[in-house]
This record gives structure tokens, sequence and C-alpha cells, in this order.
């Protein structure tokens, strides 16, 4: 199979000091930049910053941090994990991806989505009864911009656009993107109308469940009689030196996260045996190298992918523990996953 292209995610997760209080999102900030010159210097491939309006995760404007990251590094590739395109506005967007692109010399992307969460849309003064239309008519219009130089668009929820050009325009043409799926069939064959990557979020349950959505989209991309374009998935995890160290410390900061959002949903709190049945058997790739390695490939092969994300934070997880996990990552599951699929 084509090389898998491996690459790291975080929300920025506000994270703890030495005496147990939460840092400043300033400083969580601070902090994720010398994890994306870290995740640079050690050959990853990609860097994706998600988007929150909360007071648990520091990013919100993903496109500014990258900006900033841009002209700290030379090679990660940089983008959004995801861009809430529902609550924003596309030309915005894609001006604002257009100068991280320059800033990086064409190494900017972006990943677009609906979101997990909601606190965008009162923020920004949009209503909540029009989620799908309005994803549907901004991903339309964010579609126009990437691929026509003077734009020509109608749709219901703004006014048209003649003949409008927008600037920057990126050096290269376009910018890639990608649409980001958690579980709508909609947005599967969304992907393959516009002829757009599709990078699944499987936060969550056997990674294989994920496989219908996969066979979706390459059943949607035949009928258009479209090559299939590249499939992605996100999904949290963490590495350490053992199975058992990258457990115990990874566990604590990532049920408080999990219980803290859960009790916003309704969920009960996750037990350790949950836990541990998700990192056996689940979407949760927490172990020793070799283990996480072994996941990433298994998950790679069942589903043909081409863009494998570790979402690398979690809660108050602290920054020396996911500068290791970086560390290991890079050096170690990286080049045994791919290892493990050129025997395929």
């Amino acid at each position: 199979m084509k090389t898998l292209e491996l690459g790291l995610d975080t929300f920025g997760d506000v994270t703890r000091d030495a005496q147990g209080a939460d840092l400043p999102q300033a400083a969580v900030l601070r902090n994720l930049v010398e994890q994306a010159i870290l995740a640079d210097d050690l050959g990853v491939d990609f860097l994706g910053v998600g988007e929150h309006h909360r007071a648990d995760f520091a990013v919100s404007a993903p496109e500014v941090l990258l900006a900033g990251i841009a002209t700290r590094t030379k090679r990660i590739r940089l983008g959004s994990a995801v861009t809430v395109l529902s609550s924003d506005d596309p030309i915005r967007v894609y001006q604002r991806f257009s100068t991280v692109d320059a800033l990086s010399s064409g190494r900017a992307e972006v990943i677009v989505g609906r979101g997990s969460f909601t606190e965008s849309f009162p923020l920004f003064g949009y209503d909540l009864s029009l989620y799908e239309e309005l994803f549907e008519q901004k991903l339309d219009l964010f579609v126009a911009l990437l691929r026509q130089e003077q734009v020509n668009w109608s749709g219901r929820l703004r006014p048209p656009l003649v003949d409008q050009r927008v600037f920057p325009r990126p050096e290269r043409g376009t910018i890639k993107t990608w649409i980001g799926v958690g579980g709508s069939p909609e947005s599967v064959v969304g992907a393959a109308r516009y002829e757009l990557p599709l990078m699944l979020a499987i936060i969550g349950g056997e990674p294989m469940r994920f496989k219908p959505y996969v066979d979706l989209y390459r059943r949607a991309c035949g009928k258009l009689e479209i090559a299939t374009p590249e499939i992605g998935v996100h999904s949290p995890g963490y590495v350490a030196a053992s199975d058992a160290a990258a457990r115990e410390e990874f566990y604590p900061d990532y049920k408080a996260m999990r219980d803290r959002i859960g009790a916003e949903r309704g969920w009960g709190p996750m037990t350790r045996a949950e836990f541990d049945r998700e990192v056996e058997l689940g979407s949760l790739y927490v172990g020793s190298p070799e283990t996480v390695a072994q996941k990433i490939a298994a998950t790679a092969r069942g589903l043909g992918l081409s863009r494998f994300d570790l979402k690398y934070s979690a809660g108050g997880l602290s920054q020396a523990r996911m500068m290791t996990c970086i560390e290991l990552y890079a050096r170690a599951v990286m080049p045994r996953v791919r290892e493990l699929l050129a025997r395929d």
C-alpha cells in the first residue's frame, strides 16, 4: 500500500503545572508551539490543531496559532482538526488559511467539519436549528473559493457572490481540504461529491465499525466516476516506554476529561475497566511503541488509510509527558508502522 502519512492532533487541552493548578491558556498555547517544533524536528508528517470555544481547551483561533508555528518550523504540514465551518465565514476561513499557506511555503491544510461541540453557535449568533443547512451551504461556498479565481455563488443564507475575487491566493493554486466526519453518512457522500479527502474521527469503539463509511465513500466515488481521494483517521492515544506505564500515565487525565465532557452530555463516569477495554479493543492507541504501531498498522490496513493522526493531548496531561509521547511516536512508532505495512 501507499506510504502511510503519520500525524499528530491536539485541541490545546489546558494542562496543569507541577503543583496541580491549571496553566493559563496563554501558557498552553506557547507550550503547543514547542510541541510543534519538536514534531517538525523529528519528521512527523502533519500537525492538526482543533478549534474550541470553552475553558478546557486553549485554541479558539487555530489559524493564528498555525501561522506562528509556520514561522518556527520547516517541513511539517499544518492544519485544523477541525475548523467548525458551520459557525464561521468561509471567505475568512479561506483567507486565513491562505495566509498560513504563504507563511509556511505551501504547508497549510484545512479539515472542515460540523464539530463535536456547539458552543460556537450562540457565541457567533448562529441558529442551531440550521445546523445541517449552515454546514452544507458554507461547504459549498468554501469549495467554490478553492476552485474558482473569480467566484460566482449563491445560497439561501447569505448574499450571492458575482465575479468576486478573494485574496490572498495560494501560491500553488489551492489548499488541500479534507472533510472531517464523526458519524454522518451525508458528510461522507458530500466528501465524494466535492472530490475531497475524508477524515474519520474515530474516538471510541472498534475502528472497523467505520468500514461501512469507507465503503460508502468508495461507492459514491464510483458512481460519480471519480478516483477515490485519500482517507484518514483521527483517534486519541498516548505512547510511553511500556504498556503499563502508558496506561497509568494516561488514564487519570483522560478519565477526568472524558467525565467532564460526559457529564455535559448525560454519560456516566468512565470506569477503569471501560478504559482498558477501549485500549485493548477500541480506539484508544495507548501503550508501548510496539503496541501502538501494531494497532495503527491494523487500522490502516483494515480501512485502507492514507493518513493516521494521533490525538496526543488529553485534559491535564503534562507538557513533559506530551513531549515524551511525541518523541516516542516519531522515533519508534512511525518507522515501525511503515515497516509493518511494507510487508503487505
